[in-house]
Protein backbone atom coordinates (compact mmCIF):
# COMPACT_ATOMS: atom_id res chain seq x y z
CA UNK A 1 0.00 0.00 0.00
CA UNK A 2 1.20 3.53 -0.75
CA UNK A 3 2.51 5.22 2.22
CA UNK A 4 0.89 8.65 3.52
CA UNK A 5 3.60 11.35 4.13
CA UNK A 6 3.27 13.92 6.42
CA UNK A 7 3.84 17.61 5.00
CA UNK A 8 3.64 21.39 5.76
CA UNK A 9 2.72 23.52 2.99
CA UNK A 10 2.63 27.24 3.16
CA UNK A 11 1.31 29.12 6.37
CA UNK A 12 1.53 25.73 8.11
CA UNK A 13 -1.24 23.90 6.45
CA UNK A 14 -0.68 20.16 7.28
CA UNK A 15 -0.73 18.44 3.54
CA UNK A 16 -1.15 14.41 3.31
CA UNK A 17 1.01 12.82 0.09
CA UNK A 18 1.03 9.41 -0.89
CA UNK A 19 4.62 7.62 -1.58
CA UNK A 20 4.32 4.95 -4.52
CA UNK A 21 7.56 3.68 -4.10
CA UNK A 22 7.33 1.48 -1.45
CA UNK A 23 9.96 -1.30 -1.46
CA UNK A 24 7.52 -4.33 -1.34
CA UNK A 25 5.19 -2.92 -3.84
CA UNK A 26 6.28 -5.71 -6.57
CA UNK A 27 4.27 -8.27 -4.25
CA UNK A 28 0.83 -5.99 -3.97
CA UNK A 29 -1.99 -7.26 -4.12
CA UNK A 30 -2.83 -6.18 -7.83
CA UNK A 31 0.07 -8.25 -9.25
CA UNK A 32 3.59 -6.26 -10.03
CA UNK A 33 3.88 -2.68 -10.10
CA UNK A 34 0.63 -1.92 -8.47
CA UNK A 35 0.21 -0.08 -5.34
CA UNK A 36 -3.22 0.33 -3.71
CA UNK A 37 -4.25 3.89 -3.87
CA UNK A 38 -5.53 5.15 -0.38
CA UNK A 39 -8.79 7.45 -0.90
CA UNK A 40 -9.35 10.45 1.10
CA UNK A 41 -9.88 8.62 4.37
CA UNK A 42 -6.91 6.18 3.93
CA UNK A 43 -8.79 3.31 2.72
CA UNK A 44 -8.35 1.64 -0.08
CA UNK A 45 -9.31 -1.27 -2.37
CA UNK A 46 -7.68 -4.32 -3.95
CA UNK A 47 -6.48 -3.07 -7.53
CA UNK A 48 -5.74 0.74 -6.26
CA UNK A 49 -9.40 2.50 -6.03
CA UNK A 50 -10.44 3.78 -3.17
CA UNK A 51 -13.44 2.90 -0.91
CA UNK A 52 -15.14 6.09 0.42
CA UNK A 53 -15.58 5.67 4.26
CA UNK A 54 -17.40 7.85 7.37
CA UNK A 55 -15.37 11.41 7.66
CA UNK A 56 -15.08 9.54 11.32
CA UNK A 57 -13.29 6.33 10.13
CA UNK A 58 -9.49 6.62 11.83
CA UNK A 59 -6.78 7.60 9.15
CA UNK A 60 -3.76 5.65 8.27
CA UNK A 61 -0.56 5.69 10.66
CA UNK A 62 1.72 8.72 9.02
CA UNK A 63 5.55 7.52 8.16
CA UNK A 64 8.47 9.25 8.67
CA UNK A 65 9.48 10.64 6.23
CA UNK A 66 12.69 12.01 6.51
CA UNK A 67 14.86 8.91 6.14
CA UNK A 68 12.83 7.62 2.99
CA UNK A 69 13.55 10.91 1.17
CA UNK A 70 17.50 10.60 2.46
CA UNK A 71 17.09 7.03 0.86
CA UNK A 72 16.10 7.63 -1.95
CA UNK A 73 17.16 11.25 -3.32
CA UNK A 74 18.98 9.59 -6.21
CA UNK A 75 15.70 8.39 -7.35
CA UNK A 76 14.04 10.56 -10.64
CA UNK A 77 11.14 11.77 -8.50
CA UNK A 78 7.53 12.55 -9.66
CA UNK A 79 4.51 14.29 -8.36
CA UNK A 80 1.21 14.28 -9.26
CA UNK A 81 -1.02 17.34 -8.79
CA UNK A 82 -4.26 16.63 -8.99
CA UNK A 83 -7.63 18.87 -10.85
CA UNK A 84 -10.29 20.81 -8.57
CA UNK A 85 -12.46 18.71 -6.32
CA UNK A 86 -9.77 15.84 -6.98
CA UNK A 87 -7.44 13.72 -4.59
CA UNK A 88 -4.26 11.84 -5.20
CA UNK A 89 -6.18 8.31 -5.53
CA UNK A 90 -8.04 9.02 -8.81
CA UNK A 91 -4.35 8.92 -10.14
CA UNK A 92 -3.94 5.28 -9.15
CA UNK A 93 -5.56 3.85 -12.44
CA UNK A 94 -2.43 5.05 -14.55
CA UNK A 95 0.26 5.25 -11.40
CA UNK A 96 1.35 1.75 -11.73
CA UNK A 97 3.21 2.61 -14.99
CA UNK A 98 5.45 5.25 -13.10
CA UNK A 99 6.25 3.64 -9.93
CA UNK A 100 9.43 1.55 -11.98
CA UNK A 101 12.48 3.33 -11.46
CA UNK A 102 10.90 6.68 -10.25
CA UNK A 103 10.11 8.16 -6.65
CA UNK A 104 6.27 8.59 -7.21
CA UNK A 105 4.38 10.80 -4.97
CA UNK A 106 0.37 12.20 -5.17
CA UNK A 107 -0.17 14.76 -3.21
CA UNK A 108 -3.72 15.67 -1.84
CA UNK A 109 -3.58 19.47 -2.34
CA UNK A 110 -4.97 21.28 0.56
CA UNK A 111 -8.55 21.42 0.67
CA UNK A 112 -8.82 18.36 -0.91
CA UNK A 113 -8.65 14.52 -0.35
CA UNK A 114 -6.54 14.47 3.53
CA UNK A 115 -5.43 17.27 3.58
CA UNK A 116 -6.11 20.37 5.78
CA UNK A 117 -9.10 22.22 4.98
CA UNK A 118 -8.33 25.56 6.76
CA UNK A 119 -11.26 28.16 7.45
CA UNK A 120 -9.78 30.64 6.22
CA UNK A 121 -7.72 29.76 3.55
CA UNK A 122 -6.00 30.89 1.79
CA UNK A 123 -6.63 29.28 -1.54
CA UNK A 124 -4.65 31.56 -3.66
CA UNK A 125 -2.69 30.64 -6.61
CA UNK A 126 0.33 31.55 -4.87
CA UNK A 127 -0.97 28.97 -1.80
CA UNK A 128 -1.23 26.08 -3.93
CA UNK A 129 2.29 26.80 -5.81
CA UNK A 130 4.16 27.34 -2.29
CA UNK A 131 3.02 24.17 -0.95
CA UNK A 132 4.08 22.07 -4.14
CA UNK A 133 7.22 23.95 -4.23
CA UNK A 134 7.28 22.65 0.26
CA UNK A 135 5.98 19.06 -1.03
CA UNK A 136 9.10 18.68 -3.30
CA UNK A 137 12.02 20.47 -0.79
CA UNK A 138 10.77 18.62 2.09
CA UNK A 139 10.70 14.97 0.90
CA UNK A 140 14.05 15.24 -1.60
CA UNK A 141 11.98 14.94 -5.05
CA UNK A 142 13.80 17.75 -6.76
CA UNK A 143 14.70 18.42 -9.15
CA UNK A 144 11.14 16.83 -10.46
CA UNK A 145 8.71 16.05 -12.61
CA UNK A 146 5.55 17.62 -12.23
CA UNK A 147 2.84 15.60 -13.84
CA UNK A 148 -0.69 18.09 -13.43
CA UNK A 149 -4.26 17.82 -14.31
CA UNK A 150 -6.58 21.07 -14.87
CA UNK A 151 -6.09 23.31 -11.44
CA UNK A 152 -3.02 20.85 -10.95
CA UNK A 153 -1.74 21.28 -14.18
CA UNK A 154 -1.53 24.88 -13.59
CA UNK A 155 -0.08 24.85 -10.22
CA UNK A 156 3.01 22.57 -11.95
CA UNK A 157 3.78 24.83 -14.30
CA UNK A 158 3.51 28.11 -12.33
CA UNK A 159 5.57 26.44 -10.20
CA UNK A 160 8.39 25.16 -13.09
CA UNK A 161 8.30 29.51 -13.96
CA UNK A 162 8.63 30.55 -10.81
CA UNK A 163 11.38 28.14 -9.68
CA UNK A 164 13.20 26.31 -12.00
CA UNK A 165 15.88 24.82 -9.96
CA UNK A 166 13.13 22.47 -8.51
CA UNK A 167 11.43 20.90 -11.64
CA UNK A 168 13.47 18.66 -14.23
CA UNK A 169 10.63 18.13 -16.42
CA UNK A 170 6.54 18.85 -16.64
CA UNK A 171 3.28 17.28 -18.14
CA UNK A 172 0.25 19.24 -18.72
CA UNK A 173 -2.90 16.86 -18.71
CA UNK A 174 -6.28 19.13 -20.31
CA UNK A 175 -5.62 22.41 -19.00
CA UNK A 176 -6.38 25.50 -20.25
CA UNK A 177 -3.90 28.63 -20.52
CA UNK A 178 -6.44 31.17 -21.71
CA UNK A 179 -8.95 33.18 -19.24
CA UNK A 180 -12.42 31.22 -18.74
CA UNK A 181 -14.44 34.30 -17.97
CA UNK A 182 -17.07 35.51 -14.98
CA UNK A 183 -19.55 33.20 -17.03
CA UNK A 184 -17.95 30.30 -16.07
CA UNK A 185 -17.27 31.00 -12.82
CA UNK A 186 -21.15 32.00 -11.76
CA UNK A 187 -21.79 29.23 -14.00
CA UNK A 188 -20.55 26.80 -11.23
CA UNK A 189 -21.68 28.59 -8.88
CA UNK A 190 -24.78 27.30 -10.11
CA UNK A 191 -24.01 23.74 -10.91
CA UNK A 192 -22.60 23.41 -7.18
CA UNK A 193 -26.08 24.78 -5.42
CA UNK A 194 -28.07 21.74 -7.98
CA UNK A 195 -26.25 19.66 -6.26
CA UNK A 196 -28.64 17.36 -4.23
CA UNK A 197 -26.55 16.60 -1.17
CA UNK A 198 -26.82 14.88 0.97
CA UNK A 199 -26.79 11.98 -0.94
CA UNK A 200 -28.36 9.08 0.20
CA UNK A 201 -25.94 6.23 -0.78
CA UNK A 202 -23.17 6.06 -3.07
CA UNK A 203 -25.61 4.88 -5.62
CA UNK A 204 -27.10 7.98 -5.69
CA UNK A 205 -23.82 9.71 -6.34
CA UNK A 206 -22.96 7.50 -8.99
CA UNK A 207 -26.49 7.98 -10.51
CA UNK A 208 -26.68 11.65 -10.42
CA UNK A 209 -23.18 12.54 -11.58
CA UNK A 210 -22.82 9.79 -14.38
CA UNK A 211 -26.54 10.68 -15.80
CA UNK A 212 -28.86 12.87 -14.09
CA UNK A 213 -26.16 15.58 -13.43
CA UNK A 214 -27.62 18.55 -16.38
CA UNK A 215 -23.94 18.82 -17.08
CA UNK A 216 -24.04 15.34 -18.25
CA UNK A 217 -25.01 15.13 -22.30
CA UNK A 218 -24.65 11.59 -22.41
CA UNK A 219 -24.52 8.63 -19.59
CA UNK A 220 -20.90 8.81 -18.41
CA UNK A 221 -20.65 5.95 -15.34
CA UNK A 222 -16.98 6.55 -15.50
CA UNK A 223 -17.99 10.76 -14.03
CA UNK A 224 -20.02 8.62 -11.22
CA UNK A 225 -17.45 6.89 -10.33
CA UNK A 226 -15.16 9.97 -10.15
CA UNK A 227 -17.26 11.80 -7.84
CA UNK A 228 -18.30 8.62 -5.50
CA UNK A 229 -14.44 8.74 -4.77
CA UNK A 230 -14.40 11.67 -3.01
CA UNK A 231 -17.03 11.43 -1.23
CA UNK A 232 -17.55 10.64 2.77
CA UNK A 233 -20.67 9.29 4.97
CA UNK A 234 -21.97 11.67 7.13
CA UNK A 235 -25.54 10.72 9.77
CA UNK A 236 -27.45 12.69 6.99
CA UNK A 237 -25.75 10.94 4.09
CA UNK A 238 -23.11 11.04 1.40
CA UNK A 239 -21.19 14.45 1.01
CA UNK A 240 -17.99 16.15 -0.66
CA UNK A 241 -14.81 15.63 1.55
CA UNK A 242 -14.24 19.21 0.61
CA UNK A 243 -16.22 22.77 0.89
CA UNK A 244 -17.78 23.43 -1.99
CA UNK A 245 -17.13 26.97 -1.43
CA UNK A 246 -13.61 26.74 -0.63
CA UNK A 247 -14.09 24.92 -4.42
CA UNK A 248 -15.40 28.19 -5.92
CA UNK A 249 -12.76 29.90 -4.04
CA UNK A 250 -9.84 28.19 -5.20
CA UNK A 251 -11.37 28.82 -8.88
CA UNK A 252 -11.81 32.26 -8.61
CA UNK A 253 -8.24 32.60 -8.46
CA UNK A 254 -7.47 31.67 -11.78
CA UNK A 255 -10.40 31.80 -14.39
CA UNK A 256 -10.92 35.09 -14.79
CA UNK A 257 -7.26 35.60 -16.15
CA UNK A 258 -5.16 34.45 -19.02
CA UNK A 259 -1.63 31.91 -17.75
CA UNK A 260 0.13 32.47 -21.22
CA UNK A 261 3.23 34.62 -19.69
CA UNK A 262 3.50 32.12 -16.99
CA UNK A 263 3.61 29.42 -19.65
CA UNK A 264 6.23 31.03 -22.19
CA UNK A 265 8.54 31.24 -18.52
CA UNK A 266 8.76 27.37 -18.61
CA UNK A 267 12.07 26.29 -19.62
CA UNK A 268 11.99 22.52 -18.68
CA UNK A 269 10.55 19.80 -21.38
CA UNK A 270 7.01 20.05 -21.66
CA UNK A 271 4.03 17.93 -23.05
CA UNK A 272 1.04 19.36 -23.35
CA UNK A 273 -2.06 16.04 -23.68
CA UNK A 274 -5.67 16.79 -24.08
CA UNK A 275 -8.11 14.47 -24.32
CA UNK A 276 -9.89 14.76 -27.88
CA UNK A 277 -13.27 15.24 -26.19
CA UNK A 278 -11.30 17.69 -23.22
CA UNK A 279 -11.51 20.97 -21.72
CA UNK A 280 -8.53 21.75 -23.89
CA UNK A 281 -9.07 22.35 -27.59
CA UNK A 282 -6.67 21.36 -30.17
CA UNK A 283 -5.26 24.45 -31.09
CA UNK A 284 -5.46 26.00 -28.14
CA UNK A 285 -3.11 23.42 -27.27
CA UNK A 286 -0.89 23.30 -30.05
CA UNK A 287 -0.50 27.02 -29.27
CA UNK A 288 0.15 26.07 -26.08
CA UNK A 289 3.36 23.54 -27.12
CA UNK A 290 4.47 26.71 -29.81
CA UNK A 291 4.71 29.38 -27.17
CA UNK A 292 6.74 26.66 -24.43
CA UNK A 293 9.95 26.53 -25.73
CA UNK A 294 10.67 23.04 -24.80
CA UNK A 295 7.01 21.44 -25.69
CA UNK A 296 5.60 18.89 -26.80
CA UNK A 297 1.82 17.65 -27.73
CA UNK A 298 0.00 14.49 -27.71
CA UNK A 299 -3.89 13.68 -27.35
CA UNK A 300 -6.06 10.47 -26.37
CA UNK A 301 -8.91 9.19 -28.37
CA UNK A 302 -12.17 9.20 -26.99
CA UNK A 303 -11.23 10.33 -24.11
CA UNK A 304 -12.74 13.76 -22.24
CA UNK A 305 -11.27 15.63 -19.47
CA UNK A 306 -10.57 13.21 -17.05
CA UNK A 307 -8.31 11.16 -19.30
CA UNK A 308 -5.87 10.19 -17.34
CA UNK A 309 -8.60 8.57 -14.64
CA UNK A 310 -11.29 6.91 -17.76
CA UNK A 311 -8.45 5.89 -20.00
CA UNK A 312 -5.15 5.41 -17.84
CA UNK A 313 -3.55 2.70 -20.29
CA UNK A 314 -3.68 5.34 -23.26
CA UNK A 315 -2.68 8.20 -20.64
CA UNK A 316 0.61 5.96 -20.10
CA UNK A 317 1.45 5.57 -23.14
CA UNK A 318 1.02 9.04 -24.33
CA UNK A 319 2.89 10.05 -20.96
CA UNK A 320 5.33 7.15 -20.76
CA UNK A 321 8.13 7.65 -23.32
CA UNK A 322 8.26 11.01 -22.37
CA UNK A 323 8.72 10.80 -18.85
CA UNK A 324 11.66 7.85 -19.60
CA UNK A 325 13.14 10.32 -21.63
CA UNK A 326 13.45 13.03 -19.03
CA UNK A 327 13.82 11.04 -16.06
CA UNK A 328 16.46 8.08 -17.88
CA UNK A 329 19.98 9.64 -16.48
Amino acid sequence: MARRLDVTGADGVRLAAWDHTAPDRAAGPGGPGIVPQPGPDGAARPGGRPVPRPARAPQLPLAPQAAGARSQASVPGVLLLHGLMGHAGHWAPAVRRLTGGHRVVALDQRGHGASEKPAAGPFTREAYVADAAAVVEQLGLGPVTLVGHSMGALTAWQLAAERPDLVRALVICDMRASALGAASQRAWQDWFRRWPAPFPSLEAVHRWFGDEDPWVETPNPARGAFFAEVMAEHRDGWRPVFDPEQMLTSRETWVHDAHWDSLAQVRCPTLVVRGLDGELGRAEAQEMVRVLPHGAYAEIPDAGHLLHYTHPEAWSEAVEPFLNGVLTP
